[in-house]
């Protein structure tokens, strides 16, 4: 096992204690939005080996089949397939989504043949891989995530009167399927057609006002008027209402597929991803925006949130089965000096989230792990028990 140091993220929409709280730091003054353990290239974790720090990926890359194992090199090459991180947003985060496996092949292949570097703040695809990811609630947690209905979403415009949700309305009654959703959505953010900051201005106030009288869908329209508070008169605050709304609580978690459209809202999670940093935007953001890209990369099929229920693993932990192949993840709870098995096997990530928890690994002793703190477990190292008073994140491969 080797102990991790792990790099932050200081995005604007991140909260300033949050993190800081969980790794037993003081407040640095400024957002703390993502802490990223794992080996992607953009930010990859420390490793401690035989009292060198090396980059987590340039430790895999050394031995991939001791590191990854066989199989799991065989299936995806000779690198982590997954990244796990710490989410705390105190505020929007963009409109996004994530390419599918096909499009980040050919969109990095594009952008180096094209000689855009790596790190430009304006490059789409950062690697080759597609970005599926599971978020598991630490605290509430709010989101926006795939689209409703279309006849859902047209009643929700019905009655606001403005110019702006009347059209979209009409274009939803007139086409109540994948389509219509899809000429809604394009409505709003294709620079052809993009609302004015007055007509987006005109549905908040409109929602707004139905709020204070009582609206039917309060949670849609405090959506609407969050997300203009943190985005004035970005189109964006629009799309709100064509997307699900999702509320979980800690220890509920969500999927959301490569395609799928979707904005986190506020809340602090544990998300674990298939081993990438590509995100297409169109709004919510001052980062890097390209309407055409994500408009192309969108399932419009409308459909519910995409929630994961665990299956219980030896009493202690809770798994949670995404249903793809680069990562599952899985949450133990201990409480005493009963060694409780831990699921999995090949390359573990493993996080210490509460209290204090000792791993011992089937052929390399053991490791204390408090909060904030976290190990990379090779594959050669075999089976893990757990004990001691806390909880325990792990990411691994099904």
């Amino acid at each position: 096992m080797h102990r991790l140091s792990n790099s932050t993220q200081h995005y604007a929409w991140g909260s300033p204690v949050a993190i800081p709280e969980l790794l037993g730091t003081p407040p640095e003054g400024g957002p703390v939005a993502e802490l990223w353990v794992g080996a992607h290239p953009s930010a990859p974790s420390r490793a401690l080996v035989d009292s060198a720090d090396v980059g987590l990926d340039a430790l895999i890359s050394a031995d991939p089949d001791h590191a990854l194992g066989a199989d799991v090199v065989a299936r995806f090459g000779p690198a982590l397939p997954y990244l796990l991180k710490i989410i705390a947003a105190d505020r929007p985060l963009s409109l996004q989504v994530h390419p599918h496996l096909e499009r980040a092949r050919s969109g990095f292949a594009e952008e180096e043949a094209a000689g855009v570097p790596i790190g430009a703040p304006h490059r789409n695809f950062r690697d080759c891989n597609h970005k599926p990811e599971l978020v598991y609630a630490l605290t509430p947690f709010e989101a926006l995530c795939g689209f409703r209905a279309p006849r859902r979403a047209a009643e929700l415009l019905v009655d606001l009167g403005a110019p702006l949700s009347t059209a979209l309305h009409q274009i939803l009654v007139a086409d109540p399927s994948a389509q219509g959703i899809r000429s809604a959505f394009t409505r709003l953010l294709d620079p052809a057609s993009r609302p004015s900051r007055t007509e987006v201005d005109e549905v908040v106030a409109a929602c707004a006002r139905r709020l204070a009288d009582g609206s039917p869908s309060p949670r849609a329209d405090r959506n609407v008027v969050l997300l203009a508070e943190a985005h004035p008169g970005d189109p964006g605050v629009v799309t709100s209402l064509l997307l699900n709304p999702v509320s979980l609580q800690p220890g509920e978690a969500m999927f959301v597929p490569a395609g799928g459209v979707h904005a986190y809202l506020r809340g602090v999670a544990v998300e674990v991803m298939a081993n990438s940093d590509n995100v297409l935007r169109a709004g919510l953001t001052g980062k890097h925006v390209d309407v055409d890209e994500l408009l192309a990369n969108v399932d419009y099929v409308a459909a519910p949130p995409i929630r994961i229920a665990p299956e219980i693993f030896h009493g202690a932990t809770r798994v949670y089965f995404a249903p793809v192949d680069d990562f599952e993840l899985s949450i133990t709870a201990v409480d005493g000096d009963a060694a409780h098995p831990l699921p999995g096997h090949g390359p573990r990530l493993l996080l210490c989230v509460d209290g204090e928890v000792v791993v011992s690994s089937q052929f390399d002793g053991a490791e204390k792990l408090r909060r904030g703190e976290s190990v990379f477990v090779p594959a050669s190292e075999g089976a893990l028990e757990a004990h001691g008073h806390g909880t325990l994140v792990q990411a691994d491969v099904p």
